[in-house]
């Protein structure tokens, strides 16, 4: 025998309408889902883009607090955007009040006609800008340019890093969907950027450093550089983790199952530094490091004392040979003096 219904169950079944905040949290749901599934995982931007980019901001607006607007050109395969080139567009806006800016949109028509005889590969993407940060008027040009592209991405490229760090950030926009009823808002979701050059653009790139090089600053220099921006880099994303993890703990952030995941991976790659064969291999191999320094330096100061000694002889030797060099023209004199003598 079944049980009776219910009185919420039996007023639904009266009634003959479905739940509707079972409904509402589907909809809900489904659209999160389709926002979500159009987010790219991954935007790459290639080196030719951001020298274009920092070419622009030389050209419109060094030196000023404006800020230059162009449109990014490449591929969208799957859940990954290829930014491979640009274009500067005009770009105009009121300092005082962001509602007010201008676009030229016949500029835009007519490039990606040119473009599009150029190469037909590369179509238009997304659009960048020099922020350095998101602007209140980003999501009304971003909805401008939905006339050329159906799913822009948007590129700030900062021309001025003051961090360490790529200065890249791509952002793509999505609905907003509250729970409590509000309307739906559009906003930006953070995605993911890296620079990749393909093989011809390394060359390039290559050569422009070589150029823009400083012959005084030695190689060592350099190197020691480096490897301290990318220590200061690392310590930047450990103190970000940190913060991350106890605001997690602290109850001020939700738990994100994926960083979660990501975390735990990154530590079981960190080698188990109690382990004592592990420890040994570790002072072995920092051993070997420093006896090949030690011997180095062991042999350049010989060579410096060799050279030094080989210097110093030479020096002696020019100065003995000067010396018998004036005995020498200092006793022909003496004899010609005699004789002119013995003439007169």
């Amino acid at each position: 025998m079944a049980p009776p219904p219910t009185k919420d169950s039996t007023t639904a079944a009266a009634a003959g309408k479905p739940d509707v905040d079972a409904v509402s949290a589907a909809t809900a749901d489904l659209s999160l889902g389709s926002a979500a599934a159009n987010v790219p995982d991954r935007v790459i931007v290639h080196p030719l883009v951001l020298l274009s980019v920092v070419d622009h901001y030389n050209r419109v607006a060094k030196n000023t607090r404006k800020r230059v607007v162009g449109v990014l050109l490449g591929q969208h395969t799957g859940k990954e955007f290829n930014v491979a080139n640009s274009f500067a567009v005009p770009f105009e806006e009121d300092e005082k009040d962001p509602s007010v800016w201008f676009l030229d949109h016949n500029y835009i028509e007519s490039m990606n006609e040119m473009f599009k005889k150029v190469n037909a590969r590369e179509r238009m993407i997304g659009w960048y800008h020099t922020g350095p940060k998101l602007r209140a008027s980003d999501l009304e040009i971003n909805e401008m340019l939905k006339r050329f592209i159906k799913d822009p991405v948007l590129v700030v490229v900062d021309v001025k890093p003051n961090h360490i760090g790529l200065p890249t950030d791509a952002y793509f926009a999505i609905e907003d969907i509250k729970d409590d009823g509000t309307p739906v808002a559009r906003t930006f979701m953070h995605v993911p950027s890296a620079v990749e050059a393909e093989e011809a653009e390394e060359i390039g790139v290559e050569h422009l450093l070589r150029d823009i090089k400083d012959n005084a600053v030695g190689t060592l220099s350099t190197r020691l550089q480096d490897q301290l921006e990318s220590t200061r880099g690392l310590v930047s994303h450990l103190d970000g983790i940190q913060t991350y993890l106890r605001k997690v703990a602290a109850g001020e952030l939700p738990v994100h199952h994926d960083i979660i995941y990501n975390l735990q991976d990154v530590f079981n790659c960190l080698p188990n530094i109690d382990v004592p064969a592990t420890t040994r291999a570790f002072h072995i191999k920092t051993n070997d490091q420093l006896m090949v320094m030690y011997l180095a330096s062991t042999i350049r100061a010989v060579l410096a004392l060799h050279n030094l000694i080989n210097n110093k002889l030479e020096n002696k030797a020019s100065e003995d040979g000067k010396s018998d060099d004036n005995a020498v023209s200092s006793a022909e004199d003496h004899l010609k003096s005699k004789d002119n003598t013995v003439k007169a």
